[in-house]
């Protein structure tokens, strides 16, 4: 494509007859920010939190850019299907994205039923068990979609060929460290390694027998959620006859999904931004 003689990158350089080209500021903060996300950890809720602020970061600089002059005029010499690549890619970065909301949205709501009966301590035995099950079934339907989703990504993945030229590579990268984050925060939600399937009636009917003892051992979660299904697993048990305990890492698990879904939300509204920025380029 025409394109390919000139790269964006090269185009936003500042050059001086005295001093070697410097990158414009945009270009060496969209490095830096993606950098950042190159190396950053996410086993914990924390971690994932600050990865969607970084990737928030990361699609304002890229907002930025796609306002110069110069960028609407490289992408005057971009071919169609590379234009169609683009809006193809802000669609799957869309879906992704909501998919994560609908599971932190399911996650959250179905917590909160928990944490209804536990915090009226009147509820019978049986209300409560039929609660667990509710929120576990509501755990494994979550797991599902995001399973799909997840082989839907891996999909993903083989497609985002980063483009050796201009503003094309520039997106392409965002889009590939975008999907990796959504990702990661989509095993997090879903933990893949966590324990086996429960049922929703054979959780109720465990917890409606005190006399049963587990031969199984606890198995302790690393993340919020796990820590939560591990003690709900432990309660049908009949390892802990206490809510206590138990309500303090649900009301912990709550703060971890509403940080998680105010970053995804804010991650949202950016991508829509951008769609909408590279709309106009284009229809203009």
């Amino acid at each position: 494509m025409a394109s390919s003689d000139s790269s964006l990158k090269s185009s936003l350089h500042i050059r001086s007859n005295s001093l070697p080209s410097s990158p414009h500021p945009l270009v060496s903060q969209f490095e830096k920010h993606l950098n950042q996300l190159k190396s950053s950890e996410s086993a914990s809720s924390s971690s994932q939190s600050r990865k969607l602020s970084g990737l928030q970061d990361l699609h304002d600089c890229i907002e930025k850019v796609l306002q110069l002059t110069i960028t609407q005029q490289d992408f005057a010499r971009v071919s169609n299907t590379n234009v169609d690549e683009l809006f193809d890619g802000s669609l799957r970065l869309l879906d992704v994205c909501s998919i994560a909301k609908d599971s932190l949205l399911q996650s959250k709501e179905s917590l909160q039923e928990l944490q209804s009966i536990i915090r009226r301590r009147r509820g019978a035995k049986n209300e409560l068990a039929i609660k667990v099950g509710e929120y576990l079934a509501s755990r494994e339907n979550v797991k599902k979609a995001i399973g799909k989703a997840l082989r839907h990504i891996k999909g993903i993945r083989n497609e985002l060929i980063v483009k050796e030229n201009d503003m094309l590579s520039m997106l392409k990268e965002t889009e590939a460290v975008t999907v990796s984050t959504l990702e990661s925060v989509l095993c997090f939600i879903s933990d893949p390694k966590g324990q086996s399937k429960q049922s929703r009636w054979s959780a109720m009917s465990k917890l409606m027998q005190p006399k049963r003892v587990a031969c199984d051992s606890q198995v302790i979660g690393t993340s919020e959620f796990e820590k939560v299904d591990a003690a709900l697993k432990s309660l049908i048990r009949q390892k802990h006859a206490s809510t206590d305990n138990l309500q303090g890492d649900l009301e912990i698990l709550e703060m971890c999904i509403q940080d998680l879904e105010t970053g995804v939300e804010c991650l949202s509204r950016k991508l829509v931004r951008t769609r909408v920025s590279l709309l106009n380029i284009f229809n203009n």
